[in-house]
C-alpha cells in the first residue's frame, strides 16, 4: 500500500519549517511521498493581506520543486469554498482506495484537534502525525503518532511581520520564494 504523508495549511507564505516539517515526517515513517496541499479558505483563519490562491499555489510549486519526494496536491483549491479536512479526505480516499493518507500537523494543532470539524470521523479516515512546536502542549485524547523533529518556532505570520519591516529573510524562506513574493508584491512588498 503507498503511504503518502499530507501537510495541509494555507502556505501565507510557505517557509522553511514547512519543508523541514515534510521531510522529517517522509524519512521517519519511510513515506513514499508528501503532499503540500494548499486549503482553498482555512476554516480557522483569514487575514486581510492573505495572497490568493493562485500566488499561495505558485509559491508552494517553488518551494518544493527540487525536491523530488514532494508533490503538490490542489484538491482543496479545485473544491473552492472553505476547506475541511475531514471533506478533504473523504473525496482523497475515494480518488484513492489504496493509499494510506498521513495527515501532518504542528504542536498547536495537536492542542487543538478537539476542535476540528467532524474529528470523530476523521481520525478513521487518517493517520495523525504530529511535530512538536516550541510553545505548544502537543497533547490530545486523540491518536496522533509524534514524529521527533527539530523544533522551529516559524510561522507565515512571523515571515509576513518580517517582509513588512524590511528585516532579513535569509535561511528562513525555501530558494526562490521571497524574489517571487517581491516581484508579485504579496504582503505589502510593492
Amino acid at each position: 500500500m503507498k503511504k503518502v504523508g499530507i501537510l495541509g495549511g494555507t502556505f501565507n507564505p510557505p517557509h522553511i519549517g514547512h519543508l523541514i516539517m515534510a521531510n522529517e515526517v517522509f524519512h521517519a515513517l519511510s513515506l513514499d511521498e508528501v503532499r503540500f496541499m494548499p486549503n482553498a479558505i482555512a476554516p480557522h483563519k483569514q487575514l486581510v493581506d492573505d495572497a490568493s490562491m493562485e500566488n499561495r499555489l505558485r509559491m508552494v510549486e517553488i518551494a518544493t520543486n527540487p525536491y523530488e519526494h514532494f508533490k503538490i496536491e490542489s484538491i482543496e483549491l479545485a473544491l473552492g469554498g472553505v476547506s475541511y479536512t475531514y471533506y478533504t479526505m473523504v473525496e482523497l480516499l475515494k480518488r484513492e482506495p489504496d493509499v494510506q493518507f498521513y495527515f501532518i500537523i504542528g504542536g498547536d494543532m495537536i492542542d487543538s484537534l478537539h476542535n476540528w470539524y467532524k474529528i470523530d470521523e476523521l481520525i478513521k479516515l487518517v493517520q495523525f502525525v504530529g511535530l512538536k512546536r516550541p510553545g505548544s502542549k502537543s497533547s490530545t485524547p486523540y491518536d496522533v503518532k509524534i514524529v521527533e523533529a527539530p523544533e522551529i518556532d516559524l510561522s507565515s505570520t512571523f515571515i509576513r511581520r518580517r517582509l513588512k519591516t524590511g528585516g532579513t529573510l535569509e535561511f528562513l524562506l525555501p530558494d526562490g520564494v521571497e524574489s517571487y513574493i517581491r516581484k508579485e508584491g504579496l504582503y505589502g512588498t510593492r
